[in-house]
């Protein structure tokens, strides 16, 4: 019988679907079985839903609460060592285990490794859990110490999680779906695509699927510099998305967009991304080569995240506005600073891809299994 692995992620963004999605797709293409399930969905009384209404309604108009929940129950030492929805998602992953019976469960969002942690430790999940981290910084709540294993971005946050939870963490590929590295459209179709003129130096601002953050003072100053055209990345906010356009129709420069099935295509013609979260957009730039860098974070895990990337140097944070002007200013092609920002970020991609490392069939030779602080050959 074929290997299969149970994917669990979650539907607050779009990110950790995204990443699901991909892994599940490599995993097929490798001849295992993979399935992605909700944890949201797995949560009784339609607990999910409104979870996630209240952090988008949250991130949206009061993002200084999210801040506070934040740092009481996701980084405070003082914290309950364990979510209070982590015994009821524990209880509807059980039931899906039982239904798909796999032969490893993966969780790719923070409920879903403390449910399948808590299942993992009380004898009730007789498969490994390995979880993947989709962020730099790792709060709390990703890690439980009933996991097996944990696959994390760069060495700094893998020796963070064995510090913390004393389970071997493995540094892996970015999982990022391959059309990044190569894009299909011509610079000039991109720029035609989305009403920009010949020559606009097209500054990407990313505001993630549900259009959160301060992004109308990046673009108005992006457009404002005279420099660069900004194109925002409004994601599902058409309100968001109206209220910009107008704003940069007024100023002469730079677009406001929707929902896009085209990023690759976008990012292949951007002279650099500028991004709120540390999320998925960061990989796939990453993957397509072009700079990032980090202005005004959302609250939360968005700065937390933000400034460890730049700690792992393969982003660079601007905290004022002059400082985003001066580091957009240096990333010109063929100055050194350019080149060496998206070197280290091309590096992730050297580290061993999250497949091999999730399936006993997958796994590489046991002499050339790596050290959990170390990519694999």
């Amino acid at each position: 019988m074929r290997d299969r692995a149970l994917i669990v992620s979650a539907s607050m963004g779009a990110g950790h679907d995204a990443v699901a999605e991909e892994l599940a797709r490599r995993l097929a293409a490798s001849g295992a079985r993979a399935e992605v399930v909700d944890v949201l969905a797995l949560l009784p009384l339609r607990l999910g839903a409104l979870l996630r209404w209240w952090y988008r309604g949250v991130m949206l108009r009061a993002p200084w609460l999210y801040a506070l929940v934040y740092r009481v129950f996701f980084v405070s030492p003082r914290a309950p060592a364990t979510s209070p929805l982590t015994v009821v998602a524990a209880a509807g992953l059980a039931r899906v285990v039982r239904r798909v019976r796999p032969s490893v469960v993966v969780p790719v969002f923070h409920v879903a490794a403390q449910a399948a942690g808590h299942l993992r430790a009380r004898g009730r999940l007789a498969v490994p859990s390995v979880v993947v981290l989709t962020d730099f910084a790792v709060h709390r709540l990703w890690l439980h110490p009933g996991n097996d294993r944990y696959l994390c971005p760069d060495t700094a946050t893998a020796l963070a999680v064995t510090a913390a939870a004393g389970r071997p963490a493995f540094r892996c590929a970015p999982i990022v779906r391959p059309r990044f590295a190569a894009p299909g459209a011509a610079v000039a179709e991109v720029r035609a695509r989305i009403g920009l003129r010949d020559g606009d130096r097209i500054v990407l601002v990313c505001a993630g699927s549900w259009g959160v953050g301060r992004v109308a003072a990046t673009a108005r100053l992006l457009a404002r510099s005279g420099r660069y055209a900004p194109v925002v990345l409004c994601g599902r906010n058409e309100r968001l998305r109206r209220r910009l356009g107008r704003l940069l129709g007024r100023a002469g420069a730079g677009a406001a967009v929707g929902w896009r099935d085209d990023l690759a295509d976008l990012l292949a013609s951007a002279y650099a991304l500028v991004d709120n979260a540390g999320g998925l957009t960061c990989r796939e730039a990453f993957a397509a080569g072009v700079p990032v860098v980090t202005y005004r974070p959302i609250a939360g895990h968005g700065r937390d995240g933000v400034l460890a990337m730049a700690r792992a140097g393969v982003s660079v944070h601007a905290r004022r506005r002059a400082d985003l002007l001066r580091a957009l200013d240096r990333l010109e092609p063929g100055l050194p600073g350019r080149g060496a920002l998206t070197a280290r970020a091309a590096a992730l991609f050297t580290s061993a891809p999250a497949e091999s490392l999730l399936l006993p069939g997958l796994l590489l030779p046991g002499d050339a299994v790596p050290r959990p602080w170390e990519p694999a050959p």
